[in-house]
């Protein structure tokens, strides 16, 4: 029987509802540099990290003036911004990582995002100290659904891979739980277009997860 010792959080749509945000910088920011920024192609870029993002709208509609870098900082910079002064908060999620924290699971974060959104998600929630380790893609070789991320954070929380659950609410990000052999918990929070098949367990929301999921799915807390 192997423990489970950690509980893995991806960040966007999981902690915050900020995916909304995203698709409003991208919107803004690659518009003014005369990109046609459609639905159907912004829904290809979900699961891209921020380069690949940029890179994206370059190839398709190539601009002048500002180099790739600049046009990605100008995006995020945008989100940290919209994270900041919106309402944002997924309901009940704190309460939810106290728990985890009070059974002394290891906490760790795992996200596509730059590191300095980081911070500013943390800080939002006031959940800073709750978390063990954070890892961002942009430190590996490439993001989810690579597996590299959770591989990194495994490592810093001391854990192996076996023993995280992950928490994940895009297919690409449970892909790459199960691909470092982590146990996954798909966060649905309502969305029933979200593909949970390859999920293990699954949570619909924060606050009512101490009932249906504690005792079901966390079943081995390191007491």
């Amino acid at each position: 029987m192997i423990i489970k010792k950690a509980v893995i959080f991806d960040m966007d749509g999981v902690l915050v509802d900020s995916e909304k945000f995203w698709k409003q910088a991208e919107f803004e920011v690659f518009s003014s540099l005369e990109v046609n920024v459609t639905d159907e192609w912004c829904d290809e870029t979900k699961s891209m990290t921020t380069p690949e993002v940029t890179k994206f709208w370059f190839e398709k509609f190539p601009w002048t003036g500002k180099k790739l870098e600049e046009v990605e900082r100008m995006v995020v910079s945008k989100v940290i911004s919209l994270i900041e002064n919106e309402n944002c908060q997924i309901p009940g999620v704190k309460a939810f990582i106290e728990t985890l924290k009070a059974q002394n699971f290891k906490i760790g974060l795992a996200t596509n995002s730059p590191s300095v959104v980081i911070p500013a998600v943390l800080n939002k929630l006031g959940i800073h100290h709750l978390f063990d380790a954070v890892s961002s893609a942009e430190f590996e070789p490439k993001g989810k659904p690579d597996p590299s991320i959770y591989y990194t954070t495994a490592g810093k929380l001391n854990v192996k891979p076996e023993e995280c659950f992950v928490i994940e609410d895009s297919y690409s990000g449970m892909l790459a739980a199960k691909h470092a052999g982590m146990t996954v918990i798909a966060f649905t929070n309502g969305n029933a277009q979200l593909n949970f098949e390859i999920a293990d367990h699954r949570i619909e929301n924060f606050e009512d997860a101490h009932l249906n999921i504690l005792d079901k799915a966390f079943i081995y807390p390191l007491n």
